[in-house]
């Protein structure tokens, strides 16, 4: 069958990528389908409202509180001196738990003037302790950037340092808020760059890819995979769900590439280096640098052996085939790190946001009639994590088998192999194809056996039991010997009426 008649069509509809309010940026599950402008536009929206109605509430309660407190006391006039003492305390107590509610409920994702942070408790030691040699490295690059940029540098890099002593006293606050923050600087520092310091906008995005290496070095071990949420625990659910379909061949996904093609194979070879490669970045940019390499070698992968352009119905599924092959460490918490904590613009514009849409984001797509057809999830880890028998046109007998480790799938025969295949190869996978064989055979024997020591066990039951039936109908009774017979000719004995025995006769002749 050829690949064109195999296809079940993996397939992206490019619109669906989009935000869904129709900006034009990449949408994003973590930001309920919007781009990131659109959701933080959003949530503004509702966090306004939330704390306007938290003030209305503590506004109303005070007034409560206050109008009831008068009357009590314009009733009690005539109260002594002591007790007056005591209700203005009351008062200014009732008063500065009031004032703590409006603080509480006040915006907290607001970077704090330098005063204020001032004001706090003084930095813990770990803030002090010497800095790594990364860290360093990165700090003194950072330095040497803003010089060319004079005050505006010197602005840049204050802004920074304060925002890094507000992250340390921040760090008890859920992962979602402290990205939120670290959003809110990042928009922050690019408008006032931009508005204040007059620089170009293509200036502004290495301005603000700098700062993102900056702050995020320096966070990374507060911020990626922590404690308190379950990233970990996806983590391990998507590696044990990769390892189970090692299986999944590239013919079962339709991926056009050709691996017997040496400058193919070198592409796929390179393509899962750099996925793998993710996790050993700090910088969600560096990341997502390594998330583009690996597609574009996966483009060219897929050029050289179709002599044609690659489209989007093409990637996908090669890019699910390069994740099933590598199985990256750590891949959910790298995809929620970089969700968390990159520069919002590379996520909704450009090939990095692209690339990264159809590895980590859900959006919805049709397939072959059934696959996924009410299911908007689209995306490379979305597919692996729902990927059934129907997906690959396999039995769900045989997809069964398959992810429980009992057999696998036939590997290519020695007669389709090209003449220029490289002969290594061709003897791996004929004694794969063997290694498979035999596994079977085994199986087969492992089964008839265990059968047939089941029929010896049930024979042997049979037979007692039939021999138990028949002493059960037909029990062994056990009767005492009889008295010896006396001898033919002895005497006469007890009368029992024998003749006696013969006497000789003579005769005369």
């Amino acid at each position: 069958m050829s690949l064109k008649s195999e296809r079940r069509g993996i397939h992206v509809d490019q619109s669906e990528l989009l935000c869904k309010k129709g900006c034009g940026y990449y949408g994003n599950p973590a930001w309920q389908g919007f781009c990131s402008k659109c959701w933080r536009e959003e949530y503004h929206k509702a966090r306004q409202k939330q704390i306007q109605e938290d003030w209305e509430l503590a506004e109303r309660l005070q007034r409560e509180e206050e109008e009831a407190f008068a009357s009590s006391q314009s009733s009690q006039g005539a109260q002594s001196l002591t007790f007056s003492k005591f209700e203005e305390k009351k008062t200014n107590e009732k008063t500065r738990k009031v004032t703590t509610v409006k603080k509480f409920f006040s915006a907290s994702s607001r970077v704090g003037s330098k005063k204020e942070i001032q004001e706090a408790k003084a930095p813990s030691p770990s803030i002090n302790r010497q800095t790594s040699i990364e860290t360093d490295r990165v700090s003194k690059e950072f330095i040497e950037f803003l010089k060319t940029f004079h005050k505006t540098g010197q602005e840049i890099y204050k802004q920074t340092k304060l925002f890094l002593e507000a992250m340390h006293y921040k760090r008890d606050l859920s992962i979602e808020e402290q990205s939120e923050c670290t959003q809110d600087f990042y928009q922050n520092v690019a408008e006032r760059v931009q508005t204040r310091g007059k620089v170009p906008p293509e200036r502004v995005e290495k301005i603000m890819d700098q700062i993102e290496k900056y702050i995020m070095t320096r966070l990374y071990k507060y911020v990626f995979c922590p404690e308190t949420t379950d990233d970990e625990k996806k983590d391990l659910a998507i590696q044990k769900r990769i390892r189970a379909l090692h299986w999944v061949t590239p013919q079962m996904l339709c991926v056009p590439v050709n691996e017997e093609i040496p400058e193919v194979s070198d592409m796929v070879v390179k393509a899962i280096t750099d996925i793998i490669e993710m996790d050993s970045k700090r910088v969600p940019r560096d990341k997502l640098a390594c998330i583009t390499k690996c597609s574009k070698h996966i483009f060219n992968a897929i050029k050289i052996t179709k002599n044609e352009p690659a489209s989007a119905d093409d990637f996908l599924p090669t890019l699910i085939y390069i994740v099933l092959k590598g199985n990256p460490p750590r891949l959910q918490s790298n995809i929620q790190y970089i969700t968390r904590f990159c520069n919002p613009s590379r996520l909704m514009t450009g090939e990095d946001g692209y690339y990264f849409t159809n590895l980590a984001v859900s959006c919805g797509h049709s397939s072959a009639g059934h696959l996924y057809s009410d299911d908007p999830q689209c995306c490379a880890v979305a597919f692996i994590e729902k990927l059934d028998a129907q997906s690959l046109n396999l039995s769900q007998e045989d997809f069964d088998r398959y992810m429980s480790g009992q057999t696998s799938p036939r590997k290519q025969e020695s007669e389709n192999w090209s003449p220029d295949a490289c002969l290594g190869v061709k003897q791996m996978y004929k004694n794969l194809d063997l290694l498979s064989q035999l596994n079977e055979r085994q199986e087969r024997i492992m089964n008839e056996a265990k059968k047939l020591e089941k029929d010896l066990i049930d024979w042997t039951d049979g037979i007692a039991k039939e021999v138990q039936d028949i002493v059960e109908k037909y029990p062994l009774e056990i009767k005492p010997p009889n008295q010896s017979l006396a001898a033919i000719d002895s005497e006469n004995v007890e009368n029992d009426k024998l003749p006696p025995p013969l006497q000789p006769q003579v005769y005369a002749g």
